[in-house]
């Protein structure tokens, strides 16, 4: 056995993990596999091994022989005659096995690159068996890694014995990575394909916050306080909806931590990824209140068989209830598992065109025009015949869209009935 041979077995031993039977035996099949190929015949013999001896540097294979009698020996690949067996053991039968060495001279040297190749390839097969066995338990763990290389957009990540592969759908976006980073991820699968095994991270998916948070929330991790939903939409915003049995613990406090320290360094993992840590409750016109928050909800209508909480805010609290592109809404109503409709509360606007309306009429009356007229007046802010009295005629004329007459005639009849008498107009 050559030098470069044992350093792989040592290799593959220290470095890659791999148990050193399973080494030698795949030194074993390779050198078998390059006796067939050169010895002419050699694929004919049907049991042959090969024994390594790591200590001495020696090879040597061996082929299982089936005793026949003389005369019926024909098969020399896989037969040998009884006289031929006897020699080699004097109480050898017919029917048994007889083991004979076959090596060739110089066996080792000459067939060490034609084996070097098959070995590698039962290696790294070894190797991906051993990575399932390791990781295939592992799924929903969180994992630390560097950086390795790019293939196309998926990101390949060194985790010391073995490869992780994050692929562009569970990257964040924003995020950027160099070769070198140190960064941790969700492992999202192991998958066992033809290829071999694959370890699947994601630093998008939202079990990964799940994970930070019972990692760094003691409350979580004892059970004292429990997260029911995650919504996230990765790199903008989180939302988090967490409850605890014990009617002393705060659960948003406990999550939050200390002058907000727990979720600061979530936050920190996440590059300031905006999360909101929500009070669950079954309640869901309370859940709702909660899950929008900061804005200030008018009100809440349920439709329980429909799943559809329909939300009225003010003008003021519309852009906050829904969100930058409708985020906040949309995540809540992941969270909530219900259809959140958030609409602008209408019902002072229409408070405010009845009042308008119903001045309009009066002023309508007083100055003797029509409805539509003095809607127009009101509009413009002549709410009153004193208001209107200030108001210069082309004004008038251009709001209501009247001639310049129309408009003296009726700041004519404010004035009079400002005055309590008849008009003073003037002709200038």
């Amino acid at each position: 056995m050559t030098n470069d041979i044992v350093a792989l077995i040592e290799y593959y031993e220290k470095e890659k993990g791999i148990d050193r039977d399973k080494v030698v035996a795949a030194l074993e099949f390779a050198f078998i596999s390059a006796y067939r190929k050169m010895v002419p015949g050699a694929d004919a013999i049907e049991n042959i091994r090969a024994d390594v001896n790591t200590r001495k540097g020696e090879t040597r294979i061996f082929a299982s022989l089936s005793v026949v009698a003389d005369d019926d020996y024909a098969d020399k690949f896989n037969e040998v005659p009884l006289s031929t067996a006897l020699k080699k053991n004097p109480s050898t039968a017919i029917g048994e096995e007889v083991e004979f060495n076959i090596t060739p001279k110089d066996f080792g040297r000459i067939a060490v690159q034609t084996a070097k190749q098959t070995m590698m390839q039962r290696l790294r097969q070894a190797e991906k068996e051993m990575i399932y066995e390791e990781f295939k338990d592992r799924a929903g763990d969180i994992v630390s890694g560097t950086v390795r290389r790019f293939e196309r957009n998926d990101v390949m990540i060194d985790l010391g014995k073995f490869e992780g592969i994050m692929p562009n759908r569970e990257r964040v976006q924003g995020e950027d990575y160099n070769i070198g980073d140190r960064i941790r991820c969700y492992v999202l699968a192991v998958e066992n394909k033809g290829r071999g095994p694959e370890i699947i991270l994601s630093r998008s998916h939202p079990n990964f916050v799940r994970r930070l948070f019972e990692a760094e929330v003691n409350e979580i991790s004892d059970r004292t306080v429990e997260i029911r939903g995650i919504a996230r939409e990765a790199g903008f915003r989180t939302k988090v909806a967490v409850w605890s049995s014990d009617p002393k613990v705060d659960p948003v406090g406990a999550c939050v931590g200390m002058r907000g320290a727990r979720v600061k360094n979530i936050v920190r993992e996440l590059n300031n990824e905006k999360v909101d840590i929500i009070r669950w409750s079954e309640d869901p016109k309370e859940f709702v209140r909660e899950a929008l928050k900061p804005a200030e909800l008018r009100s809440i209508s349920v439709d329980e068989e429909n799943k559809i909480v329909h939300v009225t805010v003010d003008e003021i609290d519309l852009s906050k209830a829904i969100g930058r592109k409708g985020q906040n809404a949309r995540l809540s109503s992941r969270l909530m598992g219900w259809d959140v409709q958030v609409r602008r509360d209408e019902s002072k606007e229409e408070q405010f065109k009845e009042k308008i309306g119903g001045a309009a009429h009066t002023l309508a009356e007083q100055l003797e025009i029509t409805d539509e007229l003095a809607n127009k007046l009101t509009l413009a802010g002549g709410f009153n015949p004193e208001m209107i009295v200030d108001m210069p005629s082309e004004y008038i004329a251009s709001a209501l869209e009247i001639t310049p007459e129309a408009a003296d005639a009726i700041l004519a009849r404010a004035q009079s009935l400002v005055s309590g008498g008849e008009a003073v107009t003037s002709n200038d």
